[in-house]
């Protein structure tokens, strides 16, 4: 870890124990035991899923794909790092934790998995455990595993990203950028999706430190929102490409989104209206907007591009009211973002957990809450062509059916930037990593 990342860590392990502190005291509990997990082998085989610490621990410790340890938690301030530092010749051992950001911790290594309860046998009082469940009975028999109110109030405060936290999203956005850079050009010489693919996770220079399975959509595989089957053969006809694709830093995601066509025809001026309508949306991330509002604004200039592109010919509120702007957009606006891409607490009202669901014709946002100072989230508007959605429009005079079988060989558009939200106004991570590289 550099001189800036330990220097904002040390103010970020200070705003966690205050905040754990304070959600400790008002769920009565003594101490807190963060398990980070172990690897779940597949079902019937020897090979184990792709693994991820519990995003609890991560959120303390810098150690995205560290399994078998634990973070320990007094409601007097004190913490424990359990560090499990197997010994081990059919696999590499972790490497010891950075000093860097160690030193925070009564760091305790263990080489045995079953020592992690010698590290927390002098816990009295009410304990609570926070893990999956690959948690050892010696952990979870010493208290209330996964207490509702004590999570809710931990993820409501995980809104508010510290200045590390947003460094961290910072440096994993100009890993992306690096590899949207290459992948962009993957596809301008002609590569399949596989391909671009390699390229992209080449100039990440990651894989499995990856945040989630990259998005990777020629042509019309751009109108299936979570492409992910990668055709390792050519299309006839190389028309756009829509890539999805984040990378990681310290365990903190990216989630970015970019679009293009092959030629300066009608669709890259469709594209060109997507970004300018979602750089407007970026602007209005601001302390105090309503993500609901915005997500709802997000719709009406959804319909005004319609309108332009001459799509669609009905007005702006008749295309949100009849559900046309919905069979175009069929998605939220976007989400919050952290150690977790989907991050938590974005229908949470309230630190006890009361809700402010998602209005009824907008069910896939995820994200209602009014804005403050540390949220980051993503603005990602689209506008797709999907058959079976705007198979429920069929024969709508208001829509110029010519045009969308044009369009519908190019798929879908999604531009996505990780915003976050500050006192003087929003920070846009992504563009200004694109704009440095």
């Amino acid at each position: 870890m550099d001189s800036q990342l330990a220097s904002l860590y040390s103010g970020h392990i200070e705003t966690l124990t205050r905040r754990h502190r304070g959600a400790l005291e008002a769920e009565q509990y003594d101490w807190l035991i963060l398990y980070s997990g172990l690897p779940r082998y597949l079902f019937l085989d020897d090979r184990t899923a792709t693994f991820a610490a519990n995003p609890h621990f991560r959120t303390w410790a810098p150690l995205p794909d560290h399994a078998g340890g634990a973070v320990v938690l007094s409601g007097n301030g004190d913490r424990r790092l359990v560090f499990f530092q197997p010994e081990d010749y059919w696999h590499a051992a972790p490497n010891p934790p950075d000093p860097g950001w160690a030193r925070h911790f009564d760091l305790r290594v263990i080489t045995d998995s079953a020592a992690i309860g010698g590290c927390v046998d002098d816990l009295d009082g009410r304990v609570a455990i926070i893990g999956d469940e690959t948690t050892p009975e010696i952990l979870t028999r010493l208290g209330q595993v996964n207490p509702h109110r004590l999570i809710h109030r931990l993820h409501f405060d995980r809104a508010r990203k510290t200045e590390y936290e947003v460094e961290c999203m910072r440096r994993a956005n100009a890993i992306a950028v690096r590899g949207h850079r290459a992948a962009e050009q993957a596809f301008r010489d002609g590569a399949t999706e596989f391909e671009i693919n390699l390229a992209y996770n080449r100039a990440c220079r990651q894989e499995t430190e990856l945040p989630y399975d990259s998005i990777v959509a020629l042509n019309e595989h751009g109108a299936v929102l979570h492409y992910t089957d990668r055709d390792v053969d050519p299309p006839d006809a190389h028309r756009s490409f829509l890539i999805d694709a984040g990378a990681s830093c310290n365990g903190y995601a990216a989630d970015i989104t970019r679009t293009y066509s092959t030629h300066d025809d009608d669709f890259q001026a469709l594209i060109a209206s997507v970004d300018g309508l979602q750089k407007t949306l970026c602007s209005r991330m601001v302390d105090g907007a309503d993500y609901v509002t915005l997500h709802e604004q997000a719709h009406a200039l959804i319909a005004e591009a319609l309108r332009e592109h001459g799509i669609v010919t009905c007005s702006t509120e008749a295309a949100i009211s009849g559900g046309i702007t919905t069979a175009f957009f069929p998605h939220g606006l976007g989400h919050y973002i952290g150690t977790q891409v989907h991050d938590v607490g974005g229908h949470q009202a309230t630190p006890e957990g009361e809700l402010r669901e998602p209005p009824g014709r907008h069910p896939f946002l995820r994200l209602t809450r009014t804005l403050t100072p540390g949220a980051v989230c993503t603005v990602e508007p689209g506008l797709y062509f999907i058959d079976m959605l705007l198979a429920g429009h069929a024969g709508a005079a208001e829509i110029d059916w010519d045009k969308v079988e044009a369009y519908k060989p190019y798929g879908g558009i999604r531009i996505e930037d990780d915003v976050h939200v500050t006192a003087s106004g929003p920070q846009n991570l992504t563009r200004e990593q694109f704009a440095r590289h």
